[in-house]
């Protein structure tokens, strides 16, 4: 049996005003023209359909018109929501998306109650146990949310989801091929950085071990960056079908192949997929600005320029779309204000104020001075010690 995983489409995504869909629509002709060459049986779709909860009709067509292509190619489908989708919306388009032999599941559910797919391919018997976002807030009960403190909470969600994974893995049979897919952050998962921090930190971190070993494959989805998670069972997350954001330059974007039989580990290749348009950051100092400029005059994809300077000029972000439109980010550095400097995210269960507040400006292209920063953290430390 020859199945497809993807993940995290984030249709509707945009990047600075920049709507980034047709890219994702490009992607995804290039997954169905894979399934149609090589006779692929189903689909898997690990969640993070779309970018936002109301995705726009552009985003939805897309969605729908590859299930609809899959479907006239008499190829089965299996959907999850993801942190970004709407999960009772994903739910209450399931049984209209089943028309186009999309199985859709946005809830968590436990196998008896629908979260064990059971599919008929043309290569025989495809069991899928599906495991959406499980969001910490609908998991855990109102009289959780109040008596228990942070670390109950965080060890009774965890207990949860795992007895949900190990409730799915009972429905599995001995004469079909049986795979698991969930939207979830695994620990030791390496990011790309521009995952959602807080349903990435410590209390949606999952051990490997949460995941049945009975699963022939196991596809997961939310990490954007492709790759296998050591684990007992076949466990790899597919990761982004474009480069999402800047935290995303250079890496390679895909999706996985799996061949696999009844009762045998699956075999995985990752398959690239073409970068349609690739983002680009562009670090220099001002005097060198218009030598950068014109190298980049005519680059296919986005840029992201980092510019060093003495003081802030006036009017640098237009001086730089003039020569480069596709400078969808111009970002000027202070040489002599290393506080304002942003270290990158390494740690996603800490939360710094003081760092976030940088960030605040920092992404409106403002830089604070140093007596600025000072200020806050004066301000923060005395309320917070009260």
């Amino acid at each position: 049996m020859r199945l497809i995983h993807t993940s995290d489409w984030h249709l509707g995504r945009k990047l600075k005003g920049v709507d980034r869909t047709p890219e994702i629509e490009f992607a995804l002709n290039e997954i169905l023209d894979y399934a149609q060459a090589y006779e692929v049986d189903a689909v898997i779709i690990s969640g993070d359909i779309f970018d936002v909860p109301n995705p726009t009709t552009d985003a939805e067509r897309v969605a729908y018109e590859f299930f609809y292509k899959l479907n006239q190619l008499s190829i089965p489908s299996v959907a999850i929501a993801g942190n970004h989708d709407s999960a009772n919306r994903i739910d209450s388009l399931a049984h209209l998306l089943s028309l186009a032999g999309v199985r859709a599941l946005g809830k968590p559910r436990l196998a008896e109650d629908g979260g064990l797919v059971n599919l008929e391919t043309a290569s025989g018997k495809l069991c899928v146990a599906a495991m959406p976002f499980a969001s910490e807030r609908r998991l855990l009960t109102s009289d959780d949310m109040w008596n228990l403190d942070a670390f109950q909470q965080r060890a009774d969600y965890k207990t949860t989801v795992t007895s949900i994974l190990q409730d799915l893995a009972t429905g599995f049979k001995s004469d079909a091929v049986n795979v698991m897919m969930a939207h979830m952050t695994i620990e030791g998962a390496k990011f790309a950085g521009s995952e959602a921090a807080f349903y990435s930190g410590d209390i949606y971190s999952l051990s490997g071990q949460s995941i049945p070993s009975e699963s022939q494959y196991v596809g997961l989805g939310h990490i954007h960056r492709p790759q296998q998670i050591p684990n007992a069972a076949p466990t790899y997350y597919a990761g982004s079908v474009i480069q999402v954001d800047f935290g995303e330059v250079g890496e390679e974007k895909g999706f996985n192949v799996i061949e696999v039989e009844t009762g045998r580990p699956a075999k995985v290749q990752f398959q690239p997929l073409t970068c349609q348009k690739p983002l680009k950051k562009v670090e220099c100092h001002i005097d060198l600005l218009d030598e950068q400029l014109e190298i980049h005059r005519d680059y296919g994809g986005y840029l992201k320029f980092a510019i060093a300077v003495d003081t802030p000029p006036m009017g640098l972000a237009d001086r730089v779309r003039k020569a480069c439109p596709q400078a969808v980010m111009v970002e000027p550095k202070l040489i002599v204000n290393e506080l304002a400097k942003l270290p990158d995210p390494q740690d996603y269960d800490r939360f710094d104020p003081i760092a976030e507040f940088q960030n605040f400006y920092r992404d409106r292209e403002k830089n604070l001075s140093p007596d600025v920063i000072e200020a806050f953290k004066s301000l923060y430390m005395e309320f917070s010690d009260k």
